[in-house]
């Protein structure tokens, strides 16, 4: 196949492109300038796309004996990645901006574009897989390697993006071997740091950067009853499930910690509460889609009924058994664009906040995702 390589700049692209050369392919490597400031370095493993990544990536591509070239989607990212971010927040949510950067530009601008030069797919150092159904359609399953799995950031995938996608590190079985192969090969990312925390924000002080993004004004603190127990510098600052950083000037009752319970951007408050209504027995999400052949509840006479499944609310954390059905969404119609993913849980989750994704399993394979909307706990709604 032509083979379009995705190069962050880091050791699990590299051996992945390594390893789509060796499999015979026809290999360019492309890395993409998603930093509007590309002067900028890393620091340790925080951050990425600078100009240190996208150097380290020709460095493999020319190791690796592949073209190499630049494509700039920092216009495209910050529209849809970077301004999504800010406005989620701005409206009481907790963003996945890794979600939406795979939907909206690893696997959408980048796809599109592969597709129409006339690749036939795009390799990334995804750890997933990518595998056929019964009946030949495509199917999103875990990777080998659980503790490195990342099928869940995939979740947003359709069966016409699976078509197209290669993740050659699917059965490794762990993030050493990998480095240890890019060591053999010659690749001088084998040491480098991972990655982590949103790479837009590169000194992780997220509550820094959006007040330097959104107009922050003071409000109220009040509890789960509506009493007020402080006072806050901006509401949208504030995440279902955070301790830190409250301030309270009167203590609970029974002299335990709060946790933030509910963000309420319109009127400016935040309701903190104790520890157990952060748990949630019940998911309402939207902008619900499959990661290839949906179930046969998603479909036909059986449209809405339940059907069990695991689900995920956070990149690593665990699955937990699940019932999900579909129900009609503001159309009234059991139309896809509008429906409401409805997920109850067999055992309840900490802290799940709107705007946040639920990625739905069968097993190893993903059926698909949403958007969080609301989240029922045990003794509240939020």
């Amino acid at each position: 196949m032509r083979v379009l390589a995705a190069m962050s700049g880091g050791v699990d692209s590299a051996v992945a492109a390594a390893r789509a050369v060796e499999a015979g392919h026809d290999v360019v490597g492309v890395h993409l300038a998603l930093n509007r400031m590309p002067g900028t370095l890393r620091t340790g493993s925080r951050g990425c796309c600078t100009i240190e990544d996208s150097n380290d990536a020709w460095r493999a591509c020319d190791r690796l004996g592949i073209p190499f070239y630049v494509w700039d989607f920092s216009e495209r990212f910050k529209a849809d990645v970077v301004d999504d971010f800010i406005a989620e927040y701005a409206a009481g949510r907790t963003p996945n901006p890794c979600m939406r950067c795979n939907e909206r530009i690893k696997f959408a601008a980048l796809l599109e574009k592969a597709l129409a030069l006339g690749f036939d797919a795009v390799c990334t150092g995804h750890y997933a897989k990518v595998v056929r159904g019964a009946d030949g359609s495509p199917e999103l399953h875990r990777a080998a390697d659980w503790a490195k799995d990342q099928s869940y950031v995939l979740g947003v995938l359709t069966a016409e993006q699976l078509e197209h996608c290669l993740f050659p590190l699917a059965d490794t079985p762990s993030k050493a071997e990998v480095r240890a192969e890019a060591a053999r090969r010659g690749l001088s990312v084998a040491a480098k740091p991972d990655s982590h925390d949103i790479c837009f924000i590169s000194d992780g002080d997220t509550r820094g950067w959006l007040a330097e993004q959104i107009e922050m004004a003071p409000g109220y603190i009040v509890d789960e009853a509506g009493t007020k127990v402080g006072e806050h510098g901006g509401a949208n600052a504030f995440t279902v499930g955070q301790r830190r950083g409250l301030r309270l000037g009167r203590p609970a009752p029974d002299g335990k910690p709060r946790f933030v319970l509910e963000v309420r951007p319109k009127d400016n408050t935040v309701v903190v509460g104790p520890e157990r209504l952060l748990a949630v027995r019940e998911i309402r999400g939207i902008r619900v889609s499959w990661a290839g052949r949906p179930p046969a509840e998603a479909t036909g006479e059986r449209w809405g009924e339940d059907f069990a499944c695991d689900a995920q609310v956070r990149a690593h954390g665990d699955p937990v058994p699940a019932r999900a059905r579909l129900e009609a969404g503001p159309s009234g119609a059991p139309a896809a664009h509008d429906a409401v993913l409805v997920v109850t849980l067999d055992a309840p989750l900490r802290g799940v906040a709107p705007g946040q994704t639920v990625v739905l399993y069968q097993g190893s394979r993903v059926l698909g995702q949403a958007t969080i909307d609301a989240a029922r706990s045990l003794d509240r709604v939020a």
